[in-house]
């Protein structure tokens, strides 16, 4: 069991992880250089609607994995590096949950509305939100393989 969750944990960070890196080093490039507003905000909500359902399934699966890991050794048996992953987990998923919540829901309506200068302004917002994440969660991985 305890190969299982550990495969777990890091396929689901490998997904969230590496699907950020793919929208912000190579989709959203692409899509500003190719198309107009009108094209592009519609286009980049979809593929985030699709690639935040895989988000929310790897944050449940970090969560019982992670927490399942901890709790298997003992809180206080746990190296520092798991304490530090597990802090920069939780500000990860909460950092997400207000992206989630606000800046892509007020795409979504923008979208809907056509309204491609707020659009744009949501989209930005999110990348750099995003950015942010990737930066946490590399972080996160530093210190788990260092302070261990």
């Amino acid at each position: 069991m305890p190969a299982l969750m550990k495969f777990l944990h890091i396929a689901a960070s490998i997904a969230w992880l590496g699907g950020v890196g793919f929208l912000l080093v190579a989709l959203r490039p692409a899509a500003v250089a190719l198309l107009a507003p009108p094209q592009r905000l519609p286009l980049i909500a979809r593929v985030l609607s699709r690639f935040f359902v895989l988000v929310w399934i790897s944050i449940g699966v970090l969560l019982v994995s992670g927490l399942w890991m901890l709790l298997a050794v003992g809180m206080k048996n746990a190296p520092i590096g798991w304490h530090v992953m597990l802090g920069l987990g939780l500000l990860m998923f909460a950092l997400f949950g207000h992206l989630y919540f606000g800046p892509f829901r007020r795409l979504k309506l923008a979208v809907a509305a056509a309204n491609w200068p707020e659009g744009g302004k949501r989209a930005a917002q999110i990348a750099t939100l995003a950015q942010i994440n990737l930066v946490i969660g590399a972080v996160s991985i530093a210190a788990v393989i260092s302070l261990v």
